[in-house]
């Protein structure tokens, strides 16, 4: 039984805000349900596609050369389930880096004072979606940032821990509902 889809894109795409949209990962590459689509490029989102309010006011951008990017939806969830579900997603991506250094602050990752990760939930009409990226490269940034090439990674180990993070959010996806199958209620 798939409680969630996993799917690794090879092709580059640059995330815009665009992607943070209810059924992406089914109109996209056919994912119907619950999935975690994970891709590589920049990222570069205008005022107008950002979700974050706090951002928006602040005058904030968001931009980034070269990054790591999750996608994640979920049906029939509400917002807090989505800020805990990503708020678990950015744990399982910190112990897949397995960097005793790095630091989770609510909702990123921090390598001392340098910004690793950008994240993000939202409700849609039907889901809950959530964004979350991590710099490949630290150069460029709006923002003191560190990379995971600045961490020791390679090319080919990104994809690996990308692929790896997908299958451990998917593997704790599955934990969570066996959970819930295996409990009585009580009165």
């Amino acid at each position: 039984m798939i409680i969630v889809h996993e799917y690794f894109h090879e092709s580059i795409i640059s995330y815009t805000g665009h992607q943070l949209s209810s059924l992406w990962a089914y109109r996209n590459f056919g994912l119907q349900g619950d999935s975690i689509v994970c891709f590589r490029g920049p990222c570069s989102v205008e005022p107008t596609e950002m979700v974050d309010v706090e951002d928006v006011l602040g005058g904030s951008s968001i931009f980034g050369p070269h990054m790591i990017h999750f996608i994640v939806e979920h049906f029939g969830e509400c917002l807090e389930s989505g800020v805990l579900r990503q708020r678990l997603l950015i744990s399982i991506i910190k112990d897949a880096l397995a960097f005793p250094e790095l630091v989770r602050r609510g909702d990123d990752l921090y390598l001392g004072d340098r910004k690793l990760s950008i994240s993000i939930a939202t409700a849609s009409p039907v889901s809950i979606m959530i964004h979350a990226a991590l710099n490949i490269v630290s150069e460029g940034t709006p923002v003191k940032a560190a990379g995971l090439l600045d961490m020791g990674y390679n090319e080919d180990q990104i994809v690996d821990f990308g692929k790896r993070a997908c299958r451990l959010y998917t593997q704790e996806m599955a934990s969570v509902k066996m959970a819930c199958c295996k409990v009585r209620g009580v009165v």
